[in-house]
């Protein structure tokens, strides 16, 4: 059974589909066990409780250095036998130690289709601004693997959306979540659980 942990930073809407995912009994290779949060505020640790899954805190503004903070993320992780690491609106930077020590087991969901809007300062409702001032009509979600480049890593999963011309920022954001995050995140996890569980090629 592959151990997952689910990185988080604020509401925990995508980490809520990974959970409903989960509980339909539909990752049978793989169990979050943990709920790893930036912030003490973010309601995804409410969700985290509600589930039952063990949550812990690491905030970078703790750490005198990225270093330390990156240390103290992987400390947690290989204390709870972390197999694959689910970034789920984690708003800090992995370092390279985090990204060492879970090669190609490190996936993001970014709400674009990679390469158009992504990269750094690129999050949030940024990304949909910047697709809207544009004028594309076609945007999505990709779930790819995490590397020491913003969005730079292996595409894994990606799923298109229509743009509405009457779209906002805050409804395209919408949809995109409804159509294509909480969908492709449970998919991969499941894909890369049993990939993993069976030590098979990703």
């Amino acid at each position: 059974m592959i151990r997952i942990a689910v990185l988080v930073s604020g509401g925990g809407t995508n980490l809520q589909a990974l959970i409903d995912f989960e509980k339909a009994g539909n990752n049978p290779h793989g169990k979050i066990e943990l709920v790893l949060s930036s912030s003490p505020k973010a309601y995804a640790l409410e969700r985290a409780a509600n589930a039952g899954i063990e949550s812990t805190v690491i905030r970078r503004k703790d750490y005198e250095s990225q270093e330390a903070y990156d240390h103290a993320i992987v400390t947690a992780l290989k204390e709870h036998e972390i197999d694959l690491v689910i970034l789920a609106g984690f708003l800090s930077i992995l370092g390279p130690e985090v990204i060492r020590a879970y090669p190609e087991r490190i996936i993001n969901v970014h709400p674009a289709l990679i390469p158009s809007f992504c990269g750094k300062g690129f999050y949030g409702l940024k990304v949909h601004e910047a697709a809207l001032a544009k004028g594309v009509k076609v945007s999505g979600a990709t779930v790819h693997f995490v590397n020491e480049i913003p969005d730079g890593g292996r595409i894994l999963l990606q799923k298109a959306v229509d743009v509405h011309e009457d779209d906002t920022p805050e409804t395209l954001q919408r949809r995109i979540m409804e159509e294509a995050e909480w969908i492709l995140l449970p998919q991969a996890m499941k894909q890369l659980s049993e990939a993993l569980d069976k030590e098979e090629d990703i």
